[in-house]
C-alpha cells in the first residue's frame, strides 16, 4: 500500500515506547530466564498489539516501533559483515545522563550480511499489517559508521576506502529490503546533527563531503518505486539530547544536493534553529517533514502555535511539500522517553488532527 505520496502529511519517525510485557521479557532474557525463541514470541505478540494500536489511532504509516531493538542503530550495524558490537569504557554522554556502554566498530572488511535479521523482522511486520496501511521500516544511515571510533581500527588504510565498502553494503541492504517487499525505508542520521553541532572544527568540510557522497551513491542505486527518507536527529535518550545547532552549516549539501523523498527534521525547540536553511530545498521534489511535536516531553503543544510555524516554514517550502510528525521517535533506545503510553498516543493524535486541519485527508 504505497499509492499515496510519501511521506504523508501526517507521518511518523518510527519508534514507540516499549510495553511493560516487552520490558519484562527482555529483562528475563538478559538474566537467562527466557530463551531467544520465547523472547521472539513475545516480541511478535507485542508488535501485533502495537500495529493494532496504530491502526486504531488512525495512523496510516505503520512501524514495528523498533520493539526488537535495544538501540535504534547498533542492532542493525553490528549485524553487518565486518562490524561488531563491543563494550567501551563509557556510553554516549547526553545532556546530564549517559547511556549504557555499548557501541560498534570495524573488525573486518564491511559488506552486507544476506542473513541479516532485519529482513525477517520487516517481513513479519509486513505480514502483520497485511495491506491495511503503509509499512515503513527504519535503519541507521551509512553515515553512522563514519565516526573515527567506528572505522579507524586498523582494517582500512583510510576512511574513503572504508566508506566505499559501507556504500556497497547499504546498496545491497536497500535492494534486500526491496526484494522482501519494502517500499518505504528510512535512514536515521545523527551524523548531520553532529556536523551542525561541530561545524567550526577543522575536519568539518571533509566530514560533510564524505557524508554527502555516502548518501548520493546509495540513493543513485535506489529502485524507482522505493521511497527513502531520512530523519536528522540530535540525540534522543530518556527525554534528553546530545547535540545542538541549526541546519545552516549542512543545508546546502543535505537539502540541495541529496534527493531523499522526505526529510524528517527536528524543529521542536531552539536547538534546531529557524526555517531559513530550508531555502536550499528549492527545486527538490521531495517533502520536508516538520518535527514540531516534541516526543521528549508529555505536554501537548498548542495547535495554533504549530499551525503558525507551518505557515512560517511555507515561506521557504511550498505548503504541499510540507508534512508534520513528532520531532523524533518516542524510544530511540529501549529505555524510552519519560512519558506514559497514553501521553505518547495523545502526541500522535495531535499530529493527525493538525495535519487534517492544515492539509485535509491524505
Amino acid at each position: 500500500m504505497t499509492s499515496k505520496t510519501l511521506p504523508l502529511h501526517a507521518d511518523t519517525v518510527g519508534s514507540y515506547l516499549r510495553t511493560e510485557p516487552l520490558k519484562q521479557a527482555r529483562a528475563k532474557f538478559i538474566a537467562g530466564e527466557l530463551s531467544q525463541t520465547e523472547l521472539t514470541n513475545i516480541e511478535d505478540q507485542e508488535i501485533e498489539k502495537l500495529v493494532q494500536a496504530q491502526l486504531d489511532a488512525g495512523i496510516q504509516v505503520i512501524t514495528d516501533g523498533e520493539f526488537r531493538r535495544a538501540f535504534w542503530h547498533i542492532d542493525f550495524l553490528e549485524q553487518l559483515n565486518g562490524i561488531e558490537g563491543y563494550q567501551p569504557e563509557h556510553g554516549y554522554k547526553f545532556n546530564g545522563v549517559e547511556t549504557k556502554a555499548y557501541n560498534t566498530r570495524c573488525c573486518g572488511k564491511v559488506s552486507w550480511n544476506p542473513n541479516h535479521p532485519f529482513i525477517e523482522h520487516f517481513k513479519k511486520l509486513n505480514k502483520i499489517v497485511a495491506g491495511r496501511a503503509i509499512v515503513k521500516y527504519t535503519i541507521p544511515s551509512p553515515n553512522q559508521l563514519m565516526y573515527p571510533v567506528q572505522w579507524d581500527t586498523g582494517i582500512y588504510a583510510n576512511r574513503a576506502e572504508f566508506a566505499k565498502d559501507v556504500q556497497q553494503a547499504y546498496i545491497d541492504a536497500m535492494h534486500a529490503f526491496y526484494e522482501a517487499g519494502c517500499r518505504y525505508l528510512q535512514f536515521d542520521d545523527v551524523y548531520w546533527g553532529s556536523l551542525c553541532n561541530n561545524h567550526e572544527k577543522p575536519e568539518f568540510e571533509a566530514d560533510k563531503a564524505q557524508a554527502l557522497e555516502n548518501i548520493q551513491v546509495v540513493l543513485a542505486a535506489k529502485p524507482a518505486d522505493m521511497i527513502i527518507t531520512t530523519h536528522v536527529c540530535r540525540g534522543n535518550f530518556r527525554s534528553t539530547y546530545l547535540l545542538s545547532g541549526a541546519y545552516d552549516p549542512v543545508a546546502d549539501a543535505l537539502f540541495g544536493q541529496t534527493r531523499y523523498d522526505g526529510y524528517f527534521l527536528e524543529y521542536d525547540d531552539e536547538r534546531s534553529g529557524g526555517f531559513e536553511p530550508l531555502k536550499h530545498f528549492a527545486g527538490n521534489p521531495g517533502r520536508v517533514v516538520l518535527g514540531l511535536i516534541s516526543s521528549k516531553f508529555p505536554e501537548l503543544e498548542d495547535k495554533a502555535s504549530i499551525k503558525a510555524r507551518i505557515t512560517e516554514a511555507s515561506k521557504y517550502v511550498p505548503l504541499e511539500q510540507l508534512c508534520l510528525s513528532p520531532q523524533c521517535g518516542f524510544a530511540s533506545t529501549e529505555e524510552g522517553n519519560i512519558m506514559t503510553e497514553a501521553q505518547q498516543w495523545a502526541k500522535v493524535a495531535l499530529v493527525e488532527e493538525i495535519a487534517k486541519e492544515v492539509w485535509g485527508e491524505d
